[in-house]
Protein backbone atom coordinates (compact mmCIF):
# COMPACT_ATOMS: atom_id res chain seq x y z
CA UNK A 1 0.00 0.00 0.00
CA UNK A 2 3.10 2.07 0.58
CA UNK A 3 4.29 2.10 -2.75
CA UNK A 4 0.59 2.74 -4.38
CA UNK A 5 0.35 5.90 -2.44
CA UNK A 6 4.11 6.52 -3.78
CA UNK A 7 3.10 5.74 -7.17
CA UNK A 8 -0.44 8.01 -6.84
CA UNK A 9 1.93 11.05 -5.76
CA UNK A 10 4.03 10.54 -8.31
CA UNK A 11 1.45 10.62 -10.63
CA UNK A 12 -0.33 13.95 -9.11
CA UNK A 13 2.90 15.55 -9.47
CA UNK A 14 3.36 14.75 -12.52
CA UNK A 15 -0.63 15.94 -13.69
CA UNK A 16 0.09 19.35 -12.40
CA UNK A 17 3.06 20.04 -13.77
CA UNK A 18 1.20 19.79 -16.93
CA UNK A 19 -1.82 22.08 -16.12
CA UNK A 20 -2.10 25.14 -17.57
CA UNK A 21 -5.41 26.60 -16.35
CA UNK A 22 -7.11 27.20 -13.03
CA UNK A 23 -9.86 25.15 -13.90
CA UNK A 24 -7.22 21.95 -14.46
CA UNK A 25 -6.34 22.63 -10.73
CA UNK A 26 -9.80 21.66 -9.35
CA UNK A 27 -10.00 18.66 -12.15
CA UNK A 28 -6.96 16.97 -10.84
CA UNK A 29 -7.55 17.97 -6.93
CA UNK A 30 -11.20 15.23 -7.41
CA UNK A 31 -9.21 13.09 -9.67
CA UNK A 32 -6.57 12.20 -7.03
CA UNK A 33 -8.01 13.70 -3.32
CA UNK A 34 -11.81 13.95 -3.79
CA UNK A 35 -14.01 11.52 -1.98
CA UNK A 36 -13.71 8.93 -5.32
CA UNK A 37 -10.31 10.13 -6.07
CA UNK A 38 -7.27 7.67 -5.89
CA UNK A 39 -6.23 8.10 -2.40
CA UNK A 40 -9.51 7.26 -1.15
CA UNK A 41 -9.74 4.39 -2.86
CA UNK A 42 -6.50 3.00 -1.95
CA UNK A 43 -6.97 3.96 1.81
CA UNK A 44 -10.34 1.57 2.03
CA UNK A 45 -8.04 -1.44 1.65
CA UNK A 46 -6.12 -0.55 5.45
CA UNK A 47 -8.59 -2.53 7.13
CA UNK A 48 -6.23 -5.12 5.60
CA UNK A 49 -3.23 -3.42 7.79
CA UNK A 50 -1.98 -5.05 10.73
CA UNK A 51 -2.27 -2.30 13.84
CA UNK A 52 1.48 -1.73 13.74
CA UNK A 53 1.13 -0.77 9.35
CA UNK A 54 -1.76 1.87 9.79
CA UNK A 55 -0.33 4.48 11.73
CA UNK A 56 2.71 4.28 9.28
CA UNK A 57 0.10 4.40 6.46
CA UNK A 58 -2.01 6.96 7.61
CA UNK A 59 0.95 9.61 8.18
CA UNK A 60 1.88 8.73 4.72
CA UNK A 61 -1.40 9.43 3.29
CA UNK A 62 -1.67 12.49 5.04
CA UNK A 63 1.60 13.93 4.31
CA UNK A 64 0.92 12.94 0.27
CA UNK A 65 -2.42 15.01 0.81
CA UNK A 66 -0.67 17.94 2.35
CA UNK A 67 1.99 17.90 -0.23
CA UNK A 68 -0.27 17.61 -3.37
CA UNK A 69 -2.58 19.95 -1.74
CA UNK A 70 0.97 22.56 -1.03
CA UNK A 71 1.45 22.23 -5.01
CA UNK A 72 -2.43 22.79 -6.20
CA UNK A 73 -2.43 26.47 -3.47
CA UNK A 74 0.63 27.55 -5.02
CA UNK A 75 -0.45 27.05 -9.09
CA UNK A 76 -3.79 28.57 -7.80
CA UNK A 77 -1.95 31.57 -6.74
CA UNK A 78 -0.05 31.71 -9.54
CA UNK A 79 -2.44 31.51 -12.40
CA UNK A 80 -4.53 34.22 -10.01
CA UNK A 81 -1.74 36.48 -10.21
CA UNK A 82 -1.73 36.21 -14.02
CA UNK A 83 -5.38 36.86 -14.80
CA UNK A 84 -4.76 39.58 -12.76
CA UNK A 85 -1.88 41.21 -14.34
CA UNK A 86 -3.73 40.48 -17.86
CA UNK A 87 -7.13 42.49 -16.53
CA UNK A 88 -4.62 45.54 -15.34
CA UNK A 89 -2.59 45.24 -19.05
CA UNK A 90 -5.93 45.16 -20.80
CA UNK A 91 -7.71 48.10 -18.52
CA UNK A 92 -4.92 50.50 -18.87
CA UNK A 93 -5.45 54.15 -18.84
CA UNK A 94 -3.79 56.54 -20.79
CA UNK A 95 -3.43 59.74 -18.61
CA UNK A 96 -2.01 61.58 -21.46
CA UNK A 97 -6.04 61.20 -23.37
CA UNK A 98 -8.13 64.38 -22.84
CA UNK A 99 -10.91 63.31 -20.69
CA UNK A 100 -14.78 63.14 -21.45
CA UNK A 101 -16.53 66.45 -21.36
CA UNK A 102 -18.53 66.76 -18.03
CA UNK A 103 -21.83 68.36 -18.96
CA UNK A 104 -23.05 70.82 -15.91
CA UNK A 105 -26.77 70.57 -15.26
CA UNK A 106 -28.67 74.02 -14.68
CA UNK A 107 -30.94 75.21 -11.96
CA UNK A 108 -35.20 74.74 -13.34
CA UNK A 109 -36.26 78.12 -13.81
CA UNK A 110 -38.90 77.37 -11.16
CA UNK A 111 -36.79 76.44 -8.53
CA UNK A 112 -35.01 79.00 -9.50
CA UNK A 113 -37.70 81.52 -8.71
CA UNK A 114 -38.82 79.66 -5.63
CA UNK A 115 -35.16 80.15 -3.66
CA UNK A 116 -34.90 83.45 -4.50
CA UNK A 117 -38.50 84.02 -3.05
CA UNK A 118 -38.13 82.46 -0.08
CA UNK A 119 -34.89 84.36 -0.06
CA UNK A 120 -36.44 87.57 0.28
CA UNK A 121 -39.03 86.71 2.64
CA UNK A 122 -36.80 84.80 4.93
CA UNK A 123 -34.68 88.18 4.83
CA UNK A 124 -37.93 90.06 5.71
CA UNK A 125 -38.58 87.75 8.92
CA UNK A 126 -40.97 85.07 7.48
CA UNK A 127 -40.63 81.51 7.89
CA UNK A 128 -40.90 78.91 4.74
CA UNK A 129 -43.87 76.25 6.06
CA UNK A 130 -44.91 73.19 3.81
CA UNK A 131 -48.00 71.16 3.75
CA UNK A 132 -49.80 67.89 2.39
CA UNK A 133 -50.59 68.08 -1.69
CA UNK A 134 -53.61 65.65 -0.91
CA UNK A 135 -55.86 67.73 1.07
CA UNK A 136 -59.29 67.71 2.67
CA UNK A 137 -61.83 69.44 2.06
CA UNK A 138 -61.97 70.95 5.05
CA UNK A 139 -58.87 72.51 4.96
CA UNK A 140 -59.07 73.62 0.92
CA UNK A 141 -61.98 75.30 1.53
CA UNK A 142 -64.35 74.92 4.42
CA UNK A 143 -61.32 76.90 6.82
CA UNK A 144 -60.79 79.34 4.32
CA UNK A 145 -64.92 80.87 4.15
CA UNK A 146 -65.81 78.71 1.35
CA UNK A 147 -68.16 76.01 2.78
CA UNK A 148 -69.84 73.36 0.84
CA UNK A 149 -72.05 74.79 -1.77
CA UNK A 150 -70.57 78.51 -1.84
CA UNK A 151 -70.38 79.80 -5.48
CA UNK A 152 -66.86 80.54 -5.26
CA UNK A 153 -65.97 76.76 -5.76
CA UNK A 154 -67.20 76.94 -9.27
CA UNK A 155 -64.19 79.05 -10.24
CA UNK A 156 -62.04 76.21 -9.47
CA UNK A 157 -62.31 72.82 -11.02
CA UNK A 158 -61.08 70.61 -8.54
CA UNK A 159 -59.25 67.14 -8.59
CA UNK A 160 -61.19 64.79 -6.03
CA UNK A 161 -60.09 61.93 -4.97
CA UNK A 162 -63.03 60.91 -2.39
CA UNK A 163 -65.52 63.50 -1.44
CA UNK A 164 -63.70 65.13 1.10
CA UNK A 165 -59.78 64.33 0.16
CA UNK A 166 -58.35 66.32 -2.80
CA UNK A 167 -55.51 67.15 -4.52
CA UNK A 168 -55.25 70.97 -3.52
CA UNK A 169 -56.37 74.35 -5.61
CA UNK A 170 -54.30 76.66 -4.16
CA UNK A 171 -51.59 76.65 -0.95
CA UNK A 172 -54.02 78.47 1.31
CA UNK A 173 -54.65 75.32 2.91
CA UNK A 174 -50.96 75.38 4.72
CA UNK A 175 -52.19 78.82 6.22
CA UNK A 176 -55.02 77.16 7.78
CA UNK A 177 -53.19 74.54 8.79
CA UNK A 178 -50.30 76.92 10.05
CA UNK A 179 -53.38 78.56 12.10
CA UNK A 180 -54.25 75.66 13.72
CA UNK A 181 -51.40 74.35 15.26
CA UNK A 182 -50.57 77.67 16.56
CA UNK A 183 -52.87 76.69 19.58
CA UNK A 184 -51.28 79.68 21.65
CA UNK A 185 -52.27 81.95 18.61
CA UNK A 186 -49.43 84.18 18.68
CA UNK A 187 -48.45 86.47 15.09
CA UNK A 188 -47.82 84.40 12.51
CA UNK A 189 -45.50 85.70 9.22
CA UNK A 190 -44.90 82.76 6.69
CA UNK A 191 -44.73 81.71 3.26
CA UNK A 192 -45.81 78.84 1.60
CA UNK A 193 -44.40 77.46 -1.54
CA UNK A 194 -45.85 74.15 -3.68
CA UNK A 195 -47.34 72.54 -6.22
CA UNK A 196 -51.31 72.85 -6.65
CA UNK A 197 -53.24 71.21 -9.47
CA UNK A 198 -56.48 72.51 -10.97
CA UNK A 199 -58.61 70.76 -14.55
CA UNK A 200 -56.38 73.45 -16.50
CA UNK A 201 -53.90 72.91 -19.71
CA UNK A 202 -53.19 75.41 -22.64
CA UNK A 203 -50.70 77.72 -23.39
CA UNK A 204 -51.05 79.66 -20.10
CA UNK A 205 -52.41 77.49 -17.71
CA UNK A 206 -51.33 73.75 -16.58
CA UNK A 207 -53.12 71.06 -14.10
CA UNK A 208 -50.33 71.09 -12.24
CA UNK A 209 -48.68 74.74 -11.36
CA UNK A 210 -46.44 76.25 -8.48
CA UNK A 211 -47.93 78.86 -6.28
CA UNK A 212 -46.62 80.90 -3.08
CA UNK A 213 -48.68 82.37 -0.88
CA UNK A 214 -47.81 84.40 2.58
CA UNK A 215 -49.84 85.09 5.78
CA UNK A 216 -49.17 87.70 8.30
CA UNK A 217 -51.54 87.53 11.31
CA UNK A 218 -50.57 90.38 14.58
CA UNK A 219 -52.59 93.08 16.42
CA UNK A 220 -52.95 96.22 14.51
CA UNK A 221 -51.58 95.17 10.90
CA UNK A 222 -53.32 97.06 7.96
CA UNK A 223 -53.74 97.47 4.64
CA UNK A 224 -50.33 99.84 4.38
CA UNK A 225 -48.57 96.74 5.74
CA UNK A 226 -49.52 94.66 2.98
CA UNK A 227 -48.91 97.10 0.33
CA UNK A 228 -45.53 98.01 1.71
CA UNK A 229 -44.81 94.49 1.99
CA UNK A 230 -45.65 93.79 -1.77
CA UNK A 231 -43.74 97.01 -3.09
CA UNK A 232 -40.64 95.65 -1.48
CA UNK A 233 -41.10 91.86 -2.90
CA UNK A 234 -41.63 93.23 -6.63
CA UNK A 235 -39.18 95.75 -6.17
CA UNK A 236 -36.38 93.18 -5.10
CA UNK A 237 -38.27 90.22 -7.74
CA UNK A 238 -38.43 91.97 -10.86
CA UNK A 239 -36.68 95.45 -10.70
CA UNK A 240 -36.41 98.43 -9.34
CA UNK A 241 -38.35 100.93 -11.69
CA UNK A 242 -41.78 98.59 -11.86
CA UNK A 243 -45.01 100.47 -10.42
CA UNK A 244 -47.45 98.82 -8.64
CA UNK A 245 -51.01 98.80 -9.33
CA UNK A 246 -53.91 97.90 -6.63
CA UNK A 247 -57.26 96.83 -8.09
CA UNK A 248 -60.60 96.21 -5.77
CA UNK A 249 -61.35 92.31 -6.51
CA UNK A 250 -62.75 89.52 -4.68
CA UNK A 251 -61.90 86.20 -2.92
CA UNK A 252 -63.14 84.26 -0.50
CA UNK A 253 -60.92 84.28 2.35
CA UNK A 254 -60.24 87.93 2.16
CA UNK A 255 -62.04 91.39 2.59
CA UNK A 256 -60.86 93.94 1.24
CA UNK A 257 -59.16 91.66 -1.55
CA UNK A 258 -57.32 93.56 -4.12
CA UNK A 259 -55.56 92.44 -7.85
CA UNK A 260 -51.77 93.53 -7.98
CA UNK A 261 -50.45 94.88 -11.56
CA UNK A 262 -47.32 95.63 -12.34
CA UNK A 263 -46.20 98.33 -15.42
CA UNK A 264 -45.44 95.80 -18.15
CA UNK A 265 -41.23 95.11 -17.87
CA UNK A 266 -41.69 94.70 -21.70
CA UNK A 267 -42.67 97.99 -22.79
CA UNK A 268 -42.40 100.00 -19.62
CA UNK A 269 -45.97 100.87 -19.69
CA UNK A 270 -46.26 102.09 -23.10
CA UNK A 271 -48.74 99.00 -24.40
CA UNK A 272 -47.28 95.89 -26.06
CA UNK A 273 -48.61 92.14 -27.20
CA UNK A 274 -47.26 91.05 -23.56
CA UNK A 275 -49.44 93.36 -21.62
CA UNK A 276 -52.28 93.33 -24.35
CA UNK A 277 -51.85 97.14 -24.68
CA UNK A 278 -52.56 98.19 -21.39
CA UNK A 279 -49.30 98.87 -20.27
CA UNK A 280 -49.82 96.55 -17.04
CA UNK A 281 -49.80 92.79 -16.12
CA UNK A 282 -51.72 91.13 -13.22
CA UNK A 283 -49.51 89.15 -10.71
CA UNK A 284 -50.76 88.10 -7.72
CA UNK A 285 -53.96 88.08 -5.57
CA UNK A 286 -53.66 89.82 -2.32
CA UNK A 287 -56.21 91.27 0.92
CA UNK A 288 -56.91 91.60 4.69
CA UNK A 289 -57.82 88.15 6.14
CA UNK A 290 -61.22 87.43 6.05
CA UNK A 291 -62.94 88.07 9.73
CA UNK A 292 -64.84 84.57 9.12
CA UNK A 293 -61.18 83.11 8.31
CA UNK A 294 -59.89 83.99 11.74
CA UNK A 295 -62.58 82.62 13.51
CA UNK A 296 -62.67 79.37 12.00
CA UNK A 297 -58.75 78.79 12.74
CA UNK A 298 -59.21 80.11 16.09
CA UNK A 299 -58.37 83.83 15.80
CA UNK A 300 -60.44 86.53 17.42
CA UNK A 301 -61.38 88.86 14.84
CA UNK A 302 -61.69 91.87 17.86
CA UNK A 303 -58.36 91.27 18.68
CA UNK A 304 -55.99 90.16 15.56
CA UNK A 305 -55.73 91.35 11.70
CA UNK A 306 -53.92 90.06 9.00
CA UNK A 307 -53.06 90.36 5.47
CA UNK A 308 -52.60 87.51 2.79
CA UNK A 309 -51.38 86.96 -0.71
CA UNK A 310 -50.79 84.69 -3.50
CA UNK A 311 -48.69 84.43 -6.62
CA UNK A 312 -47.88 81.74 -9.47
CA UNK A 313 -44.20 80.38 -9.87
CA UNK A 314 -44.81 79.23 -13.17
CA UNK A 315 -46.48 82.98 -14.17
CA UNK A 316 -43.27 84.58 -12.25
CA UNK A 317 -40.93 82.87 -14.20
CA UNK A 318 -42.61 83.40 -17.50
CA UNK A 319 -42.37 86.81 -16.67
CA UNK A 320 -39.02 86.96 -15.30
CA UNK A 321 -37.19 84.88 -18.11
CA UNK A 322 -39.34 85.96 -20.80
CA UNK A 323 -40.56 82.21 -21.41
CA UNK A 324 -44.51 82.63 -23.50
CA UNK A 325 -45.76 79.01 -23.24
CA UNK A 326 -45.96 77.71 -19.96
CA UNK A 327 -45.90 74.34 -20.96
CA UNK A 328 -42.30 74.35 -21.30
CA UNK A 329 -41.84 74.67 -17.92
CA UNK A 330 -43.01 70.85 -17.92
CA UNK A 331 -41.47 69.35 -21.15
CA UNK A 332 -38.28 68.45 -20.26
CA UNK A 333 -36.66 69.97 -23.39
CA UNK A 334 -32.88 69.82 -22.44
CA UNK A 335 -32.77 72.76 -25.14
CA UNK A 336 -35.61 74.87 -23.04
CA UNK A 337 -33.46 73.86 -20.00
CA UNK A 338 -29.48 74.81 -20.65
CA UNK A 339 -30.43 78.97 -21.47
CA UNK A 340 -31.15 78.58 -17.45
CA UNK A 341 -26.99 77.93 -17.27
CA UNK A 342 -26.24 81.17 -18.42
CA UNK A 343 -24.88 83.85 -15.68
CA UNK A 344 -26.99 86.54 -17.10
CA UNK A 345 -30.43 84.68 -16.12
CA UNK A 346 -30.23 86.04 -12.50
Amino acid sequence: MEEQIKLMQKEAMEELNKVQEAKELNEVRVKFLGKKGKLTAILRGMGALTAEERPKIGNLANQVRDEIEKVIKEKENKFAEQEMQEKLEKETIDITLPSKKIRRGSKHPINRVIEEIEDIFVSMGYDVVTGPELETDEYCFERLNLPKGHPARDMQDSFYITPEYLLRTQTSSVQARTMMKNEEKTPIRVICPGKTYRREDDATHSHQFGQVEGLVIDKGITLAHLKGTLEEFVRRMLGENLKLRFRPSYFPFTEPSYEVDVSCFKCGGKGCNLCKQTGWIEILGSGMVHPNVLKANGYDPEKYTGFAFGTGLDRLAMFKYGITDVRLLYANDIRFLNQFDRKDVD
